[in-house]
């Protein structure tokens, strides 16, 4: 936890934890029962570095406790509680389920913070947080390289780059799933700046269970999840 927000900052999430913010045995069950698969293919990306929070989020963590009977649904989230998705954070990342539920609603995305939300969605759901947010930062640091298009939307759309991509088009969302309601999160706290997983000069990544010759000119960074994450 204190990769993610420094050793003070995590004791008081942890704190916030400890006071009842988790999933119960319930919801981790009816995720396993609606969980999808992770889709991990080769594309670029970022490492998980040190993680920033800032302070205004810190205070917006002292949320109510997240039970069934609050979490209902959101429109995000048609039929899902949004119980479930807590159980998606690993034990080890438990703190960051304040930071992940303070974004998980909110204005809806706009067209840009969309395209970051799907390329998380298709290229990173199933990943822990870190895993999930390297995605979406590889995107936008990307958009601010110069040696990419610059707009997220266009990055990611990009012909040769995302493999879900396909003539331009992307694959239709399953909207009512609570890997898409994480996924938003996700591009909210990336957008903002809330959270970091990889340094600003991270562009490529690829899955483990391959080895593409590119990655040889390239300097690895790290490994996060089913991804390795690379520097030029």
């Amino acid at each position: 936890m204190t990769r993610f927000f420094g050793a003070g900052r995590a004791s008081a999430l942890a704190a916030l934890l400890l006071l009842g913010i988790g999933a119960s045995t319930e919801a981790s069950a009816q995720l396993a029962a609606s969980a999808e698969a992770p889709l991990v293919n080769a594309v670029g990306s970022k490492p998980a570095t040190a993680s920033a929070i800032a302070p205004a989020v810190v205070a917006s963590a002292a949320l109510p406790k997240p039970t069934p009977s609050l979490l209902t649904a959101t429109a995000s989230t048609a039929a899902q509680p949004l119980a479930s998705i807590a159980a998606t954070l690993p034990v080890t990342h438990a703190g960051l389920w304040p930071l992940v539920w303070a974004n998980m609603t909110g204005a809806s995305l706009d067209e840009e913070q969309n395209c970051i939300a799907t390329a998380v969605y298709f290229e990173a759901r199933g990943e822990p947080f870190d895993g999930q947010l390297a995605v979406a930062e590889v995107v936008m640091n990307r958009a601010l390289s110069g040696r990419y298009p610059t707009s997220y939307c266009a990055v990611v759309k990009q012909p040769w780059q995302f493999s879900f991509v396909r003539s331009g088009r992307f694959p239709r969302v399953d909207e009512s799933s609570p890997a898409w309601a994480y996924a938003q999160a996700i591009s909210r706290i990336a957008k903002q700046r809330l959270a970091d997983a990889l340094p600003d000069d991270v562009l490529w990544y690829h899955a483990d269970y391959v080895a593409p010759v590119w990655g040889r000119r390239l300097s690895r960074v790290e490994k996060i999840g089913a991804h390795i994450f690379y520097r030029a």
